[in-house]
């Protein structure tokens, strides 16, 4: 830890102050767009979106290199794919009528298809798809933090903005339609805002491990409280702590920094799980009095 402290502080660890911001700028997004998807409960949507940015990532290299697009960059490739199959899943499943699993099932699995083949078929250097799929939160940049920021921001404002909208969508859709809420709107419009913090998670902790960041963080603030703007908050603080300390100790320790951070997530939640179940064997079991 005393080793990261003095790095934040050396000229030449630019690269560790980026990735600091990055981690506590994003902590932002994830803390309330995950509350909603544990409110809603779908977590496996979150997934299927966070590999389908895949298809997008690969189709937006191909055509920077064979097109000459230098402003075609992997993040807008995997933005727009994110978006579109947020779209896809909510329509689908809405209007056609279609079982959830099915489409979550044929995103998931044709989106990563899809970026593969672009990938194989892009001329030049080879595709680093390490850095994708696992991300590399020491390779943010600031124009890197520039684009964060904007993203985050807006998903903050949407989600905040439309807050009783959302929230009534997440608990009962039913009853927001009888008082005249646009469900289906607002439905879509949470399935966007997921495709767009698993945008930013890419760089994080890349598409494979996207979904613990999203999930974890606001799954264990619900153990310690029901309210939703309060799991929000909460969730916003332990994604905080967990991508400082999971940065600081993978620079200590010379290992990966995102599968480090998901590891602190996924502790903290086992570690809530065991308190919550303890405590509910003891109110089922009342010690007997003498």
């Amino acid at each position: 830890m005393t080793d990261f402290l003095e790095a934040l502080f050396d000229p030449d660890a630019a690269f560790l102050r980026h990735a600091l911001a990055a981690g506590l700028i994003a902590s932002f997004t994830f803390g309330i767009v995950g509350s909603y998807v544990v409110a809603r409960r779908i977590s496996y949507i979150a997934a299927a979106i966070a590999h389908s940015v895949l298809g997008g990532i690969g189709a937006a290299i191909y055509f920077q290199r064979t097109q000459d697009l230098p402003w075609l960059t992997p993040t807008i490739g995997a933005l727009a794919a994110a978006l579109l199959s947020a779209l896809v899943i909510g329509t689908v499943s809405l209007a056609a009528k279609e079982r959830e699993d099915t489409v979550i099932g044929t995103i998931w699995a044709g989106g990563m298809a899809v970026g593969l083949l672009f990938i194989h078929y892009t001329p030049g250097p080879a595709v680093n798809l390490e850095s994708y799929i696992f991300g590399n939160i020491l390779f943010t940049t600031r124009s890197d933090l520039i684009v964060m920021a904007c993203l985050g921001f807006g998903v903050v404002l949407l989600s905040l903005l439309f807050y009783n909208k959302l929230l009534a969508v997440c608990f009962d859709d039913e009853f927001a339609r009888l008082r005249g809420v646009n469900a289906t709107f607002y439905y879509l419009l949470l399935l966007c805002l997921i495709g767009i913090c698993v945008v930013l998670l890419v760089q994080l902790t890349g598409i494979i491990l996207a979904i613990a960041l999203i999930v974890l963080p606001a799954a264990t603030a619900g153990r310690l409280t029901n309210r939703l703007s309060k799991i929000m908050g909460i969730a916003i603080i332990l994604s905080m702590i967990c991508t400082t300390g999971g940065l600081a100790l993978s620079y200590s320790t010379e290992t990966p920094t995102g599968p480090v951070i998901v590891l602190i997530v996924a502790a903290l939640y086992l570690v809530s799980l065991l308190f919550t179940i303890r405590r509910r064997k003891k109110f089922k079991n009342p010690t007997k009095p003498v």
